[in-house]
């Protein structure tokens, strides 16, 4: 069954090829599966060549902008669909109603604040849909290491690693999503951290 694979990633210009090469070659399986990509709807970095690569290669493509940057030079204008929210809570939310999947390129503070959302929203059980961090060049290694300190300081539960997957490539987050399955978790399992305080 096709996807509706969400993207998140860098809308800048700015960063080293081998990110851009990461972002063509997934745009490219996206649109070859047959499913389709979902993005907040940017015409620059990343984002912008994600979308053209699935446009390259046949797929479609649905864009998710506030209409504060729904501007030329900004906006990828040639979405097959293109919605226009009010503000960014609003395009997240329908970002996350309209997906089967998560995917995170590389990306600033926007996309990981996407990222870490969509797996606080996973962990608190309100959607049971597979989350990727794709690490180009390691990029998340910093951030997965504070995801372990976070663990080993008891504000979450180790399980937590679980909500999410980490691939090193393309091909890693594809074949994850195709092997994904939903996993039951057990009562209070992610969300009740268990404390020993001295009263």
């Amino acid at each position: 069954m096709n996807k509706v694979i969400c993207v998140y990633s860098s809308s800048s210009n700015a960063i080293d090829t081998v990110y851009f090469e990461a972002a063509e070659a997934l745009g490219r399986e996206i649109a070859i599966r047959k499913d389709t990509f979902l993005f907040g709807g940017g015409l620059t970095g990343l984002m912008g060549a994600c979308a053209k690569s699935v446009h390259r290669h046949g797929g479609k493509v649905i864009g998710v902008i506030p209409k504060a940057l729904n501007v030329k030079g900004i906006v990828y204008d040639t979405c097959d669909e293109l919605i226009v929210t009010e503000g960014m809570r609003e395009r997240k939310g329908m970002m996350d109603s309209r997906s089967d999947v998560f995917i995170a390129l590389p990306g600033g503070y926007g996309t990981l604040e996407e990222i870490l959302e969509i797996i606080t929203l996973k962990q608190l059980r309100y959607h049971d849909k597979p989350i990727v961090m794709l690490n180009i060049q390691g990029f998340y290694d910093k951030l997965l290491e504070q995801f372990e300190h976070i663990i080993g300081e008891k504000f979450a539960k180790k399980e937590c690693k679980e909500i999410y997957y980490v691939a090193k490539d393309v091909e890693e987050a594809l074949s994850y999503i195709d092997a994904y399955s939903v996993r039951p978790f057990k009562e209070q399992w992610l969300t009740d951290v268990e404390a020993k305080r001295e009263c």
